[in-house]
C-alpha cells in the first residue's frame, strides 16, 4: 500500500518552523556583530594601534594553558596587550582567567608571560575568577571598578566579547588577533563553537541577567593604578 503524502499545510508549517529555528539560532550572532561593529579592530593590520582609542585598562581574557605556559592563542592576546601598554594606550592590564583548581592558574601564567615582555608587575591586576567571557566583563566593572576598557581576544571571539562588556555597562573597544585564519580546520571549529557560545551569552546577558560565579568582594588594586597621575582614560 502506498504511503500517504504529507498534506501541503503540514509541509508549510514544517518549513515555517525550520525558518523560525534558523532565525532564533542566528539572532545572538546578529546581536553581537551589530552591537560591536563600530568598536573593534584587527591587530597587525597597517596602522592598527593608531585606530585604537586610549582607555583605562586592557582586559585580557584567558584562553588555555600548555602545562603552565599560555597556549598559542593566549600568547597572541598577551602580545597585543603588551603592545597596547608600551604604546601608552592603556595604563593597566586586567588578566582574567580560570583558577578553579590549584594546578591550573591562567592569570599567573599570563602575568609571568607579560613580565618577559617588559610589563611591570605594578600595572597588572589578576582576576582568578574569569570563568567565561560574561563573568570577566561583569567582574571587570563590579569587582574591579573599570569603566572604560579595551578587551583583547581573537577575531572570531571579538564581537561577543565586546558586546558582553558593553552590555555589562563598560565603555568598550576590542582588539582581535587574526592569526588563526591560516588554519582552515581550526577556523571552522571555532566558528561552530562561537555560534553556541554566543547563544549562551545572549541568554546570560539579556534574558537571565546572570551573576558571575564569584560576584565579589570588591577589589581596589585596579582603581589604585588608575588613580595615579597620567592614567589614560582616567
Amino acid at each position: 500500500m502506498a504511503l500517504a503524502r504529507p498534506a501541503r499545510k503540514t509541509l508549510r508549517r514544517l518549513y515555517q518552523g525550520l525558518v523560525l529555528l534558523s532565525v532564533l539560532a542566528l539572532a545572538p550572532m546578529t546581536w553581537a556583530w551589530l552591537d560591536s561593529s563600530d568598536h573593534r579592530e584587527v591587530a597587525d593590520t597597517a596602522g592598527w594601534l593608531t585606530r585604537v582609542p586610549t582607555s583605562q585598562v586592557a582586559l585580557v581574557l584567558g584562553a588555555g594553558l600548555y602545562a603552565d605556559r599560555p597556549s598559542s592563542m593566549l600568547a597572541r592576546r598577551l602580545d597585543i596587550a603588551a603592545e597596547l601598554y608600551h604604546a601608552g594606550k592603556v595604563k593597566a592590564l586586567l588578566l582574567s582567567g580560570d583558577n578553579s583548581r590549584k594546578e591550573y592558574d591562567e592569570p599567573t601564567a599570563m602575568r609571568d608571560y607579560l613580565r618577559a615582555k617588559g610589563v611591570p608587575d605594578a600595572v597588572m591586576v589578576l582576576d582568578y575568577a574569569g570563568f567565561d567571557t560574561w563573568d570577566s566583563c561583569v567582574r571587570a566593572r563590579k569587582v574591579f571598578g573599570a569603566e572604560r576598557l579595551t578587551v583583547v581576544t581573537q577575531v572570531f571571539h571579538l564581537p561577543r566579547a565586546v558586546t558582553l562588556c558593553r552590555t555589562a555597562g563598560l565603555t568598550t573597544f576590542g582588539v582581535g588577533d587574526d592569526s588563526t585564519k591560516q588554519y582552515a580546520a581550526t577556523t571552522y571549529v571555532l566558528a561552530g563553537r562561537e555560534l553556541f557560545a554566543t547563544g549562551k551569552a545572549f541568554a546570560d546577558a539579556l534574558l537571565l541577567h546572570s551573576d558571575p560565579v564569584y560576584p565579589g568582594p570588591r577589589e581596589t588594586s585596579l582603581r589604585a593604578i588608575l588613580a595615579q597621575p597620567g592614567a589614560p582614560g582616567a
